[in-house]
């Protein structure tokens, strides 16, 4: 393949050295700069078992970092034009991002196999020397008995599973176990229904639907019963959980930052909505991710709003932080008209590879961004990817996704609106479905060719996600084609206003003591409502706690907001202490108190003056009360017994008339 040089030092920072054998004849050139142990990355994969062995026996220290330049760059019909992809490719790959925590599951190899005929039986006997086994079998339970008792065999129908790989907990109704003494067919003995059962693994031979999300929970096998490679697949591979194993903690999780619920009001469920394994579910006023059971399919943290709950495998900014370097490198290299291609490593990069192999490759201004699910990326990275310049930015999924991708689309529902109406014009972004290598390719070349960012920003990501997201739009705005202030946003948005019907409000102020992100707020001088737009997440509490139900939401960007003063939505004048002057509450709200109370109510009867209690603060109202002697419910106030009429009781020293003595 051709290697332009020049390319890749204009994109590129530190020094290049090109070579045609690294791994062979100019294995030697490798040794003498890799001795150096400074930031080093190799424009090679297939090798890099034999780089990295290398670098270690002599000693060196520095991790190295490996490209792909060939399948993804040089083996194309474009190669002559690929030296900027190159350079964006190296770019990103030297951005390295900090390592993911870990997740620890513990399996001692007690099997569940669930299945319908001697299949379950066949797997039993296949697993019985490698691991501790029993057998279900679903009603009727129609088979022949084994020769011998070699696992546990039993009949029932599973109703419930929950748990992960070394902690499963089965619900099992019409229980038997089965008889020893079964001749032709497995007889069973009484049944009964809710029995429990603890294992680390279950088998699922039946052919039904799957018992907890397929191919998403660790432990949990499926397989065809009517096809015997698919049942030795599943055997080899539960063969070998056993032990303990290691997963990405995929999601960090801030509980105080969580809007899902306040005062036992639900608020927001973008993350319960979006989970297709089942991990996350409400624990009070926020929710909670089972690190074990969580697949790291990321649609949780791009629907967060708050940041709440953010990806680690990388985190935000790093993921945005290599989109940066790469789309930087490559318009410092002479590239034009970026084209991202986001994919995955275990669908997308084999796609990729193929078609480089035996097809054109992909068009040199087509840059491929390797991501561990292509579900978590959000609306940050997008916003970034564009406002760093590039044209499109296009998802590549398999044609039969392993879980439900609707995340990602209600991500591109957003994300379109804003783009255009800021002028960048429709279909930006768009999903390619395939596991077809031509269907890519003509995807890519069918895809509309729209012009790049025309003020392309070079911003460098810090912080948080949803810092990280308010610093990408800024620069969005800066960088569009035709920027205006405020672009309507579909329904469910992260961003809005609030507007409220003044008239119906009594400024209880309810809705300020629910908003979990402090957008709406009091005033302490006065009665008011106010509100920053910049902290609106649109959970909707505000909305749902409101007793006059004059609240609506208004989902929107304002890209004005990170700047606007807070906006007073309600103010009234405060009503002050009659007696000591000071302002306690809202005087219409006071005088509508009054005037209702006013000949209506039997505590402020018979007095003209005892009304004037509810135009006092707290203070000087515990004292009116008491000068006043009111009466609870119209009756004669309880005599205040004290220690001393207590002991007098005790001894009996009363008075003939009853009282203490």
């Amino acid at each position: 393949m051709p290697l332009d040089a020049d390319a890749i030092r204009r994109g590129c920072r530190g020094e290049v050295t090109a070579a045609t054998q690294l791994c062979g004849a100019e294995l030697g050139r490798f040794k003498a700069v890799a001795a150096e142990d400074g930031p080093l990355t190799v424009a090679c994969t297939q090798q890099a078992a034999l780089f990295s062995q290398v670098a270690s026996e002599n000693n060196r220290a520095n991790s190295i970092q490996f490209a792909n330049i060939r399948e993804t760059a040089g083996w194309s019909g474009d190669a002559d034009r690929a030296g900027p992809k190159m350079a964006a490719l190296l770019a990103a790959a030297a951005e390295v991002a900090a390592p993911a925590p870990m997740v620890q599951l513990e399996s001692s190899g007690v099997i569940l196999i669930y299945g319908r005929d001697e299949a379950a039986i066949e797997a039993g006997d296949l697993l019985k020397e490698h691991l501790d086994v029993t057998v279900l079998i679903a009603p009727p339970a129609a088979i022949a008995p084994p020769r011998s008792a070699d696992y546990p065999i039993a009949k029932g129908r599973i109703t419930s599973v929950k748990g992960h790989l070394g902690a499963f907990d089965v619900v099992v109704d019409d229980f038997a176990e089965a008889a020893p003494s079964s001749r032709r067919a497995l007889t069973f003995g009484s049944s009964r229904n809710n029995a429990r059962s603890s294992c680390d693994i279950v088998l699922d031979l039946t052919g039904g639907p799957a018992l907890v999300p397929a191919d998403l929970r660790d432990g949990y096998l499926r397989a065809d019963p009517g096809s015997p490679a698919a049942i030795l697949q599943a055997v080899l591979k539960a063969r070998d959980l056993v032990g303990t194993f290691e997963k990405p903690r995929y999601i960090t999780f801030d509980a105080g930052l969580c809007a899902h619920s306040r005062s036992k009001r639900t608020g927001c469920t973008r993350c319960l909505d979006s989970c297709p394994a089942g991990a996350i579910t409400p624990a009070g006023n926020h929710v909670a991710i089972d690190a074990n059971i969580c697949a790291g399919c990321g649609q949780c943290a791009t629907a967060c709003p708050t940041g709440a709950a953010s990806y680690a495998l990388p985190a935000e900014d790093a993921l945005v932080r290599k989109l940066r370097a790469m789309l930087l490198a490559y318009r410092q290299a002479g590239g034009e008209r970026a084209v991202v291609l986001v994919h995955d490593e275990s669908n997308g990069a084999p796609l990729i590879d193929a078609l480089s192999r035996f097809g054109d490759g992909l068009p040199a201004n087509v840059l491929p961004f390797a991501v561990n699910e292509v579900t978590q990326i959000g609306l940050e990275s997008i916003i970034a990817a564009f406002a760093y310049g590039v044209s499109a930015v296009h998802f590549l999924l398999r044609a039969k996704p392993r879980h439900d991708v609707s995340g990602l689309t209600r991500t591109i529902a957003l994300a379109d609106p804003i783009l255009a109406g800021l002028g960048f014009g429709p279909a930006r972004l768009s999903v390619i479905a395939t596991d077809d290598p031509d269907g890519l390719i003509e995807a890519l070349r069918t895809a509309p060719a729209d012009a790049p960012t025309p003020r392309p920003a070079s911003f460098r990501a810090v912080g948080g996600k949803r810092d990280v997201l308010r610093f990408a739009l800024a620069e969005l705005h800066r960088a569009a084609p035709a920027p205006v202030d405020v672009v309507p946003l579909p329904e469910g948005a992260p961003f809005g206003a609030v507007e409220i019907d003044a008239a119906g409000c009594t400024l209880c102020l309810s809705c300020v003591s629910v908003c979990p992100t402090s957008a709406l707020r009091d005033d302490p001088e006065r009665p008011a409502l106010r509100f920053v737009e910049d902290s609106c997440v649109q959970c909707g509490l505000c909305r749902t706690t409101c007793p006059e139900n004059v609240i609506t939401l208004v989902p929107q960007i304002d890209f004005r907001a990170s700047r606007a003063p807070t906006r007073v939505l309600k103010e009234e004048e405060p009503f002050c202490c009659i007696r000591c002057g000071k302002p306690f509450g809202v005087k219409s709200s006071i005088e509508r108190v009054v005037a209702k109370l006013e000949g209506q109510h039997w505590m402020y009867s018979g007095s003209a003056q005892r009304l004037d209690a509810v135009k006092m603060c707290g203070d000087c109202r515990v004292g009116f009360v008491a000068e006043q002697g009111f009466e609870s419910y119209g009756a004669q106030s309880p005599t205040v017994r004290t220690t001393d009429d207590y002991l007098r009781d005790r001894d009996g020293k009363r008075d003939p008339d009853g009282r203490s003595n």
